[in-house]
């Protein structure tokens, strides 16, 4: 057990704060998980190389949109404005350290759906379940949530390149 949170805590906390911007929510979720993981061990199924520790940070995932999902950090789409239809935005490479701490600064819902979608892969109707918004949110959510993102990158390289 020791040796299975020395080499996946660092990955588990990465991952934990993708979803919760507050280190010791994090940190909360972190300490769950690992405890779900070596109550639940005997449900894993080793499926080759790496599938122990992708089964680990799913269980820290769930759990950080668990504690979201307590928290109502969800903003319906209903009760959002429309956006005017606009294309794609154009985002430039930005160092990883600096884009996972832009994606933080996100509000809760937006990071969630962004993580879910890009980063786990679901549909927008697995996160509208997962999430328990509806699917519409879960689209809208992606969409702004890429369109803040990709403003703090424009000011980002903006700063950056000023210097």
């Amino acid at each position: 057990m020791r040796e299975l949170y020395g080499r996946l805590a660092g990955q588990a906390m990465s991952t934990a704060m993708r979803y919760l911007a507050d280190p010791d929510a994090a940190h909360d979720v972190l300490h769950d998980s690992f405890i779900k993981a070596y109550t639940k061990a005997g449900q894993f199924t080793y499926k080759g190389e790496g599938s122990l520790k992708a089964w680990v940070l799913r269980i820290v995932a769930n759990e950080s949109i668990n504690l979201l999902r307590k928290q109502s950090r969800f903003t319906s789409a209903d009760a959002l404005p429309d956006l005017p239809e606009e294309g794609e935005p154009d985002i430039p490479p930005v160092p990883p350290d600096q884009l996972n701490e832009m994606i933080g600064k996100l509000p809760a819902g937006y990071r969630a759906v962004l993580n879910l979608y890009v980063f786990e892969k679901k549909s927008h109707k697995e996160i509208a379940q997962m999430l328990g918004i509806k699917e519409n949110s879960s689209a809208s959510q992606f969409l702004r949530a890429k369109r803040m993102l990709a403003k703090m990158i424009e000011d980002y390289k903006r700063h950056n390149h000023d210097e």
